[in-house]
């Protein structure tokens, strides 16, 4: 039993070494600080809707943890922030929610919308 779990620790960098693009950033391999500022909450939160929507496989898990590495690359974490704050505010049915529809806010939405195109396009 310990030579299996021995087997399967040395075998996991390669598998997850095989299902990463080339284009992927990894945040490990990348110096930029800006790309490592994402809490891990938010990546987890990131994977798992993306994971939802896309399907719950390995393959997906790869590809959808790629998306975020790319947003993270492109996009400093109090501006992905600041973007999924206009959005959830924006679903609001409320007299506050209003203040959330003007164009600093639908530019602050493009700014996170294309940095996740930049991540589809990559990685999936």
């Amino acid at each position: 039993m310990k030579r299996l779990l021995t087997l399967a620790l040395m075998a996991f960098p390669l598998v997850a070494a095989a299902g990463q693009s080339s284009d992927c950033p990894s945040a490990a391999s990348t110096s930029d600080n800006t790309t490592n500022d994402y809490p891990t909450s938010a990546r987890a939160d990131y994977v798992f809707g993306c994971m939802a929507v896309n399907g719950q496989t390995q393959e997906s898990l790869n590809r959808c943890s790629c998306a975020v590495d790319v947003v993270a690359s492109i996009l400093a974490y109090s501006d992905y922030d600041s973007a999924e704050t206009v959005l959830r505010m924006q679903q609001e049915k409320s007299f506050l929610a209003m203040e959330f529809q003007t164009d600093a806010a639908k530019q602050i939405v493009r700014h996170l919308r294309e940095a996740e195109a930049e991540g589809e396009m990559r990685c999936f």
